[in-house]
């Protein structure tokens, strides 16, 4: 979290290696990705990074069931029918498998998103406002997949968010001031986030 300008979605992309830093090291569990070449990080990306867009970036020729599985075809990686069962099954999308995206309401849409994030079992699922343009329930149900992928299925979730209710769903929340780390906030509520956010601001 932090203001604009405050380097939320540099930092988001250089996690992803989408940007190199001019100094320092970024590392994907035992990978330090600054000397991998564009190819290799284009790999690692499709095989251990999944992303949510606060846009949803689905493909709208496509349906539901072809989008979510676009990252295996992508990588050449036969679909595992019961984990791609599962993942449908968690997002609450199975009866709109043969849909198209213009069929979707945007919660359902962004689910959709989420799905296609998790299919490849990545490490990291890289979320950038992923609740920005959805209703207050569609929102709640999209962070309570988040939280539950990091739960049970052991994946990391780093979050971009301007709203302190859809911070309170992390572990820790980091905040952002001039492309620096100045605060963090562990066991989050809405409240507490606020608090910090307000602060920042008399910075």
């Amino acid at each position: 979290m932090g203001p604009s300008g405050s380097g939320k979605s540099t930092f988001l992309h250089c996690a992803a290696g989408l940007d190199r830093p001019t100094s320092g090291e970024v590392w994907l569990g035992q990978t330090e990705l600054s000397g991998l070449s564009e190819n290799r990080l284009t790999r690692l990306r499709r095989e251990r990074v999944g992303f949510v867009f606060q846009a949803y970036n689905l493909l709208s020729a496509l349906t539901v069931q072809d989008n979510i599985t676009m990252p295996l075809r992508l990588s050449g990686t036969a679909v595992d029918r019961e984990w791609a069962e599962q993942v449908v099954g968690r997002v609450g999308m199975a009866e709109r498998l043969h849909h198209r995206p213009a069929e979707l309401s945007g919660g359902q849409q962004q689910r959709a998103a989420v799905a296609r994030a998790l299919i490849t079992r990545p490490e990291l699922v890289l979320a950038d406002e992923p609740t920005g343009a959805l209703d207050s329930r569609s929102g709640a149900q999209v962070l309570s997949l988040l939280r539950e992928s990091a739960d049970e299925l052991g994946q990391t979730v780093l979050m971009v968010t301007h709203d302190p209710v859809a911070a309170s769903y992390a572990q820790n929340v980091l905040f952002l001031a001039d492309g620096r780390l100045v605060d963090s906030l562990g066991a989050p509520t809405p409240a507490a986030v606020a608090e910090r956010i307000s602060r920042l601001g008399e910075r």
